[in-house]
């Protein structure tokens, strides 16, 4: 088994509030968009209290506390609470339906669940269909029958809790598609997200330090927003500027205003910016934009920068990598159309189908080894880095001479929606619930604005192909968080097969090729 290096020092993301409340009591440490704050002192005594109130409600160690909360302060407190606790977080997309959300509670075995405003109606319906359900504490609003009130959590004071003794044991998960074509939760531990962590901090020049004010627009339930934006401004000490929603228009009034000077943001963000009249303006502080979570075009970045004069740099990363693989910031000289080298401490190496390095220049599976790796998936380990230590992403790339990374493909058939993993199976399950639909095929296709697009191609037979469309669009709405959602629906008499039956998703994608090129009406 491939053995990692002791982490020193620092043992769990919690302890980083601790060092800096000690250090720096009265410095801001993370304010919300037009509204509350806290310094690292007051978020110390949060994060303690939570911790705190976790033990009273009965939660202890190991065991799981689902977040379906935004980008709030609750979820800040509340997430480095469960892991001073030494409990998992579960941190799972606000938008999701019911039924997402209660397959991930049974799936997890969460015994508490904290919702906000926002989200508790739909937690409710989900908890209500359980026969075991757990323990819901509500932020903002009355607590229902058997809920219990979110200030519950941090009305005692605080009270010690023993240090973490073992960074290996589970931190965090987080739902992904894994390797199997279903969401699967990653598991990983103290040490991948404190490793991933150092790993960003070597990057030279910087891509937070300690006076940088962090624009946190990117959600925080997804691992670019919860460990490469949040936890990287825990680890510099630097200040958090919390996003509830983004606007095109507001964000940048707000990174005027609150004089951000590091932008993470997502792909799908450069297209709502690009006829915003002020732009250059209102980025007058910002001394970098980091863009993750989906490939970005050259000439996006050529044009940006162009226009603004700040520059974009991209990187490489996954949920399992907790998260970031790679960065332009790591090149040595930075080529068009790369995702920049690996960072210190991260291994990356190429192989074929048969597992060899691949002949010549051609591309081949990426596979990463780090002690940023998760350690599989939920519950059993399953799938996770082999005895060596590396781990075999599923995406395609090659290397060049200086060690950039290009992305070539992805052996997973997977659909990146604004950034965020949707894999066709599970919407194709959804859709095949229909009456009337005999079989569904889910493709991505490009899209200007979330990068790319759900496009389902449903198989019904002698059906009012309206009808179908309509009900199947109503299902979806009903079954499937928002960005899991076709964006067009073509019900078809027939599907292309190969000679054993299986749909070939090759000829839809021409199809779709085609008609984006005006060849098809």
């Amino acid at each position: 088994m491939w053995k990692y290096p002791p982490m020193s020092g620092i043992r769990d993301v919690a302890e980083l509030v601790s060092v800096a409340a000690a250090e720096q009591p009265d410095q801001l440490a993370v304010v919300e968009a037009g509204g509350r704050s806290l310094t690292w002192g007051r978020l110390e005594d949060e994060v303690a209290r939570i911790a705190t109130g976790l033990g009273v409600m009965g939660v202890l160690g190991g065991h799981r506390v689902l977040l379906a909360v935004g980008n709030r302060l609750e979820f800040v407190t509340t997430y480095l609470g469960v892991l001073r606790a030494q409990a998992v977080a579960v941190p799972v997309n606000p938008g999701s339906t019911p039924d997402e959300l209660a397959r991930m509670i049974v799936d997890s075995g969460s015994r508490l669940v904290v919702a906000d405003v926002d989200t508790v109606g739909a937690v409710r319906d989900a908890v209500a269909t359980l026969d075991s359900p757990p323990t819901l504490a509500v932020i903002g609003v009355e607590p229902g029958p058997g809920e219990r009130a979110y200030d519950e959590l941090r009305e005692l004071p605080a009270r010690p809790v023993p240090p973490l003794q073992d960074p290996e044991k589970l931190a965090v998960l987080l739902y992904t598609s894994g390797t199997s074509g279903r969401p699967r939760a990653a598991m990983l531990t103290h040490r991948a997200l404190l490793a991933n962590l150092d790993q960003i901090a070597q990057v030279d020049p910087p891509m937070i330090h300690g006076d940088d004010v962090v624009l946190g627009v990117l959600p925080l339930f997804h691992v670019y927003g919860l460990n490469a934006v949040l936890g990287g401004v825990l680890r510099h000490r630097a200040k958090l500027v919390l996003v509830e929603r983004f606007d095109p228009h507001e964000t940048l009034t707000l990174i005027d205003d609150e004089a951000c000077s590091v932008v993470p943001v997502a792909p799908p963000v450069f297209a709502y910016w690009q006829g915003e009249e002020h732009l250059v303006e209102h980025l007058g502080p910002v001394r970098v934009v980091l863009s993750g979570s989906a490939p970005l075009a050259p000439e996006v970045i050529e044009a940006f920068t162009g226009r603004t004069g700040v520059p974009v740099h991209q990187g490489y990363g996954l949920t399992e990598a907790a998260p970031v693989v790679t960065s332009t910031l790591c090149s040595v000289a930075p080529q068009v159309g790369s995702v920049g080298a690996a960072l210190p401490g991260v291994e990356l190496r190429l192989v074929d189908e048969a597992g060899r390095q691949p002949e010549g220049d051609d591309p081949g599976e990426i596979q990463v080894r780090g002690a940023n790796l998760f350690s599989g998936y939920w519950p059993d380990a399953a799938d996770g880095p082999a005895d060596d230590g590396w781990w075999s992403t599923g995406d395609v790339g090659f290397l060049d001479p200086s060690g950039d990374l290009f992305l070539v493909d992805r052996i997973k058939d997977l659909v990146i929606v604004s950034g965020f993993n949707v894999y066709p199976v599970e919407v194709e399950d959804v859709i095949a619930e229909v009456a009337g639909v005999a079989e569904a095929a889910v493709i991505g296709v490009a899209d200007p604005t979330t990068g790319e697009a759900v496009v389902a191609y449903v198989r019904a037979p002698g059906a009012d192909a309206g009808a179908v469309e309509a009900a199947v669009r109503a299902h979806c709405e009903e079954r499937l968080a928002r960005f899991k959602r076709p964006t067009r629906i073509e019900v078809v008499d027939a599907l292309p097969k190969t000679v054993t039956g299986k749909v070939q998703k090759g000829r839809l994608r021409g199809i779709e090729r085609r008609r984006t090129l005006g060849l098809l009406e």
